[in-house]
């Protein structure tokens, strides 16, 4: 049988397990049982990272994507807790958005209702297989998951491990599916699954993202490319300044949230650059930079002996998910948003200042999913914003925009109640 053949039986059953799961009803106890398999399987399921581990050393995976693949007993316990914490949220499936009676006594509601399938394509995230399946679980879903080959023994175990829950609980197993290890071929195939596949969501980076939109013939949300932006205004208190953008940048350097390039206003560089500028590099950073700010940082004992590298064009346009960021002087805020807009891929962008004209003209001017004011880029996250969990975060404007949780996963139905009307 053939690859394409494989994914499109693959796809109806997922079809099918989703019929079943639109009549199952609560899916919390299902949920439950999720979490409690994995707290049991933590050995299991680390020995099978361990595996993907070694390998991704191996190749010489840079640490940032590294970090984001690892799994410790503590992350699995982690795991098990936000998949309680789904459970505890209130389902969004059968509530009612809208209704009224009509003048001839029809009555017309829209209620929310399950997507049906969801094919999910991401990268080295073992963490997104359990968080996209328990999402979809709850939201009465079928999922079909393809996670990469740096980490195909961790979602592996993972997938068996909640199929397994499915089976104790008497639901289809085929409700979760995975495609790992049937290649490439298998991505582009169910890419292609129009009328057994309802929504395809890429989470990763912008490569992945471009094939899936490039290939997909199903509905697909844009997610997670994130090329984000902190804008120090001359108005900014240092210490916050300070602390947001260290955060911002090192808190966890390989995931979509964090600080990618840092644009500080002319007025407040002499004062902030000698502060940050050693912070970051104490951080391991490498600085890619503006002459601008070498000029600055030439002048001032704290910062003209740290190694700034000559930022080019590509510098303002990556995503580099490392120890990297791009540094850039510019005269005010408006010149910020000008850069921002040329170069952002809608994910977050930051403001830190004091002047309340500032942050309402880059709160209203800039075009982007989360718009942080003296915070940082890092709270963009389904659990921060209250999800319990995130299906990714989206940087296109329909359907669902930022952070996705249950509600992106669901569609209408208009239900349309009357004792006899016919239309005249």
């Amino acid at each position: 049988m053939s690859v394409y053949d494989q994914v499109r039986q693959i796809a109806r059953q997922s079809q099918a397990a989703s019929r079943v799961m639109r009549g199952a009803g609560s899916p919390n106890r299902l949920l439950e049982t999720i979490a409690g398999l994995l707290e049991t399987n933590t050995e299991r399921i680390l020995a099978a990272n361990e595996r993907d581990m070694q390998q991704a050393k191996a190749n010489e995976m840079p640490p940032g994507l590294q970090d984001r693949l690892q799994l410790t007993p503590e992350r699995v316990q982690a795991l098990a807790d936000a998949v309680r914490d789904i459970a505890a949220l209130p389902s969004p499936i059968g509530q009612t958005l809208w209704g009224r009676t009509m003048e001839n006594g029809l009555r017309i509601e829209q209620i929310r209702v399950p997507l049906g399938v969801v094919a999910m394509i991401y990268e080295a995230r073992p963490n997104v297989t359990v968080d996209a399946a328990a999402l979809s679980l709850k939201t009465n879903n079928a999922v079909i998951l393809r996670g990469g080959s740096a980490a195909v023994h961790s979602n592996r175990t993972l997938v068996d491990v909640i199929q397994r829950a499915l089976e104790q609980q008497g639901l289809p197993r085929d409700t979760v599916q995975t495609l790992d290890g049937l290649g490439r071929e298998a991505v582009e195939a169910i890419l292609t699954q129009r009328g057994l596949v309802d929504l395809a969501i890429p989470r990763g980076g912008a490569g992945l993202i471009e094939m899936v939109v490039n290939t997909a013939t199903v509905p697909v949300i844009e997610t997670g490319v994130g090329n984000c932006h902190i804008y120090v205004d001359q108005s900014a208190k240092l210490d916050d300044a300070l602390r947001i953008v260290i955060n911002a940048k090192t808190q966890r350097v390989g995931v979509c949230n964090a600080a990618e390039t840092l644009l500080v206003d002319c007025g407040i560089a002499p004062a902030f650059l000698p502060l940050v500028l050693p912070a970051l590099a104490a951080n391991q950073v490498r600085l890619h930079t503006d002459q601008a700010t070498r000029t600055v940082a030439s002048q001032h004992p704290e910062t003209e002996q740290i190694d700034l590298v000559p930022a080019t064009e590509k510098d303002w346009e990556t995503e580099y998910l490392d120890y990297d960021l791009a540094v850039r002087l510019v005269d005010g805020v408006d010149a910020a948003i000008d850069h921002i807009t040329r170069y952002s891929t809608g994910h977050t962008e930051a403001v830190i200042a004091q002047d309340q004209d500032v942050i309402d003209h880059f709160v209203n001017a800039v075009d982007a999913a989360a718009i942080a004011v003296n915070a940082s880029t890092r709270f963009t996250d389904g659990a921060v914003f209250g999800l319990g969990a995130e299906i990714g975060i989206s940087t296109q404007k329909l359907h669902a925009r930022g952070p996705m949780g249950m509600e992106a996963l669901t569609t209408t139905k208009s239900v349309i109640r009357g004792h006899g009307q016919v239309r005249s």
